[in-house]
C-alpha cells in the first residue's frame, strides 16, 4: 500500500468528544454505547439498536458492523452470540469479567481479552479496566468493563483514515491495540514519577512511605498481570500472519506495538525490582534509626545510673554522721560516755573515719 500514510499520522488528531449514545428504543439498554456500519473504510449509518445494526448489516454483507458496549446485560451478550455464532465459553469471559489478558480463537471469531490503564494524578494510583474484543470476518464487538479505555477515540481516528478502516476489523482490533498499549505510558511516567518521590521520602525518613511502598508494590504486580502476557498475544498474532494473510501494514502496526509492549513490561519488572530494593533500604534505614533510638536510651540510662550512684554514695556518706551525731544526741541519764571528758572528741573523730571510710569504698568501686 504506497499511499498508506505513516503511522504517526494517523494517530495525531484533535480529540473527539467521548462516544454518544444511539438514540434509546423502549427495548434497548444504556450499555449500547455506539453501533456504526461501514463499508469501504467509511460510515454508511449508525443504528438505534442492536436489531437494527443485524438487519442493516444482513442488508449490506460487503459492510462491516462495530459495535461497543458497556457492561452490557446478559440478553444482549446472547443476542450477538445468536447473530454473529459467538463461542459460549467467550460470552460467558465477557459476562463476568475479570478475566486475564488472552487470545482465543473460536473458528472465525477471534477473542481477546485487554487490561487497560490509567494513572489517576489526584489520587496517585492505577485504575484498570477490562475490555473484551470479538472479532468476526464481517464484525467487531468491543465490551468495556471501566472507565479506560476511551474506543471513542480509536473510533475517531479510525473513521479519520478510511483506507486504514477499509482493511477491516483487523484493523480496529490492532488499533484498539495499539491504543491500550499507548494508555500505558502515562501509567508508566506517574509511577516513575512516585517512585522517585519515595526515594526523597526513604531517605528523608518519613515514617508513612512503607505504607505507600507497599501499595505501589500491589498496583504493580496488577500492572504486570495486564502487560506481560500481551507479549505472547501479539507474538501468537504475528505468528498467524501468512496463515491468515494479514495485510503488510496491519503487520507493521502489530510489530510496532509488540515493541512497545515489550518496553513498558520490561518497564514494569524494573519498577517492581525497584520498589523491592527500596523497600529494603527503608527496612535497613527504619532499623538503623532503632539502633541509634535504642543506643541513645542505653546510654541515657547508662549516665542516669552514674548519677544515681553519685547521689547514693554522697548520701551514705552524708548519712554516718548523721547516724552517729543522732545517738550521741538523745537525752538518756544512762548512757555510755556520756559524762566523758573525750566523749566529743571521739563522736567527731567516729563521724570522720566513718565518713572517709566510706568515700575510699565508693572511690575504689567508681561511684565518686
Amino acid at each position: 500500500m504506497p499511499d498508506r500514510r505513516p503511522r504517526a499520522a494517523w494517530r495525531r488528531h484533535p480529540e473527539p468528544q467521548p462516544e454518544r449514545a444511539s438514540t434509546p428504543d423502549p427495548t434497548d439498554r444504556p450499555s449500547v454505547v455506539q453501533a456504526s456500519l461501514y463499508r469501504d473504510g467509511r460510515q454508511v449509518s449508525s443504528p438505534a439498536t442492536l436489531a437494527d445494526t443485524f438487519r442493516q448489516l444482513r442488508e449490506h454483507p460487503d459492510g462491516m458492523a462495530w459495535i461497543g458496549l458497556q457492561r452490557p446485560t446478559e440478553a444482549e451478550l446472547h443476542s450477538l452470540a445468536a447473530e454473529f455464532d459467538l463461542h459460549e465459553l467467550a460470552v460467558e469471559d465477557a459476562l463476568e469479567a475479570h478475566q486475564r489478558p488472552k487470545l482465543e480463537r473460536y473458528g472465525d471469531t477471534l477473542f481477546v481479552v485487554l487490561r487497560a490503564a490509567r494513572y489517576l494524578d489526584a489520587q496517585e494510583e492505577v485504575e484498570f479496566g477490562e475490555l473484551h474484543i470479538f472479532v468476526g470476518p464481517d464484525f467487531l464487538i468491543t465490551v468495556r468493563h471501566g472507565a479506560a479505555p476511551d474506543l471513542s477515540t480509536v473510533r475517531h481516528r479510525m473513521e479519520e483514515d478510511p483506507d486504514l478502516l477499509a482493511l477491516g476489523p483487523e484493523a480496529v482490533l490492532y488499533a484498539i491495540l495499539d491504543a491500550v498499549v499507548d494508555g500505558y505510558a502515562p501509567v508508566v511516567a506517574g509511577v516513575q514519577n512516585d517512585i522517585d518521590e519515595i526515594e526523597t521520602e526513604v531517605f528523608g525518613g518519613d515514617p508513612a512511605v512503607s505504607r505507600r511502598i507497599y501499595e505501589l508494590s500491589r498496583e504493580m504486580v496488577e500492572f504486570q498481570r495486564a502487560t506481560r502476557p500481551l507479549v505472547g498475544m501479539l507474538h501468537g498474532l504475528m505468528a498467524g500472519f501468512a496463515k491468515y494473510g494479514t495485510d503488510e501494514e496491519l503487520q507493521r502496526y502489530l510489530r510496532d506495538v509488540a515493541d512497545h509492549v515489550t518496553h513498558t513490561s520490561e518497564r514494569v519488572d524494573g519498577f517492581r525490582q525497584a520498589l523491592a530494593d527500596i523497600l529494603t533500604v527503608n527496612a535497613t534505614l527504619v532499623t538503623q534509626q532503632q539502633n541509634a533510638e535504642m543506643r541513645a536510651l542505653a546510654e541515657a540510662g547508662f549516665e542516669q545510673n552514674e548519677e544515681i550512684k553519685k547521689i547514693s554514695a554522697w548520701a551514705a556518706i552524708l548519712f554516718a554522721p548523721t547516724l552517729v551525731g543522732t545517738i550521741y544526741g538523745m537525752n538518756f541519764d544512762s548512757m555510755p560516755e556520756l559524762h566523758w571528758t573525750g566523749g566529743y572528741p571521739f563522736a567527731i573523730g567516729l563521724m570522720g573515719v566513718v565518713c572517709t571510710g566510706l568515700y575510699v569504698i565508693f572511690k575504689r568501686r567508681d561511684w565518686l
